[in-house]
């Protein structure tokens, strides 16, 4: 990784905000900020536009900020968590409203946008003398609650100096450092959520197999465990435990609508340069069928695991197992 000088306190002195507090952002502010005031450093300058997600993090002792640009100014390195590209270009326009007050901050993104996205906010960032790093995460809610995400990291190596005290053993348990260009970041984010959109969907596949012959889905998913990994055997946990459809006062643990936006970018990036991905477009129609199927039950929030349902639909079996249903009361 090539080198750049970004006049920033030393790490000690170092400020940091946090824009976006959804269910992911929160989970891994949350311990950033634990991990700032173990350390005897500043509380976590934090925003969200719904002010109310910023109240557990207020009393934990983060400093509440009125807006995007009072997080900027007050802050040398400022993490974003957004769940799409407008958001977060929302967010950076917010950042560069201040001028010259910008130059030499740190904006580290951890959400997941398209490459295309990232490389133009990097140079944007660029021309005003900040940094734009990408640093997507590997992850489900729970999972970023308990610290252990994997995070791909892009951009320079003083930006990584910086950043990286805030990473391993603090919201993730591995770094990945992709190289200097923050795009690359963001394309191994694609690349890993159509691979993630095409196990589920050969999961929820080996699942409806297993119902319809009879060999059983406590069968398979210890074969799962056994044999094909962490991974596969969590996909097949979200399936048989219902998460793919949670219950109507529940959160999902990866949403619907963000995995139709995540696995469409990889697609997209495929599609760019000639590349089509069979299976990963499998998975994308069956996501937007989900989508369907919740629109037509009242909006009902799903899970990005939810294609099983299409799969036990064309199937002939009803969009939710035996076990969803009696958990919904519905039997």
């Amino acid at each position: 990784m090539a080198s750049s000088t970004i006049n920033s306190p030393p790490q000690s002195d170092l400020r940091l905000g946090w824009i976006g507090l959804g269910s992911m952002g929160n989970a891994m502010a949350k311990n950033i900020h634990k991990h700032l005031t173990s350390q005897g450093h500043q509380p976590l300058r934090i925003f969200n536009r719904t002010a109310s997600r910023g109240d557990a993090l207020e009393a934990l002792g983060g400093t509440r900020c009125q807006d995007v640009a009072q997080v900027a100014s007050e802050s040398d390195v400022i993490f974003i968590s957004a769940s799409d590209d407008k958001a977060v270009e929302s967010i950076v326009e917010q950042i560069l409203s201040l001028g010259d007050g910008v130059a030499g901050k740190i904006v580290a993104d951890t959400s997941t946008i398209h490459p295309d996205t990232t490389k133009a906010l990097t140079l944007k960032l660029r021309e005003r003398g900040a940094e734009f790093a990408a640093m997507p995460v590997f992850g489900a809610t729970p999972t970023a609650e308990e610290g252990k995400l994997l995070v791909a990291f892009a951009g320079s190596t003083a930006a990584y100096e910086k950043v990286s005290p805030f990473l391993k053993g603090v919201i993730a348990y591995e770094v990945m450092v992709v190289g200097e260009e923050p795009e690359k970041a963001s394309l191994l984010k694609a690349a890993g959520n159509f691979l993630m959109a095409g196990l589920m969907e050969l999961v929820a596949e080996g699942h409806v197999f297993a119902e319809k012959t009879g060999l059983g889905s406590p069968t398979l998913e210890k074969l799962l465990e056994l044999v094909f990994g962490t991974v596969a055997h969590s996909d097949s946990v979200r399936i048989t435990t219902g998460v793919y459809v949670p219950g109507r006062d529940e959160k999902p643990w990866s949403d619907l609508d963000l995995g139709i936006k995540d696995v469409g970018h990889g697609v997209d990036c495929a599609a760019q340069v000639g590349v089509e991905l069979t299976v990963a477009n499998t998975a994308l129609e069956n996501l937007r069928k989900a989508k369907q199927w919740s629109d037509a039950n009242g909006g009902r929030k799903l899970d990005s695991s939810s294609l099983y349902g299409v799969v036990r639909q064309d199937a002939g079996l009803d969009f939710r197992t035996d076990f969803v249903k009696k958990r919904d009361g519905d039997e």
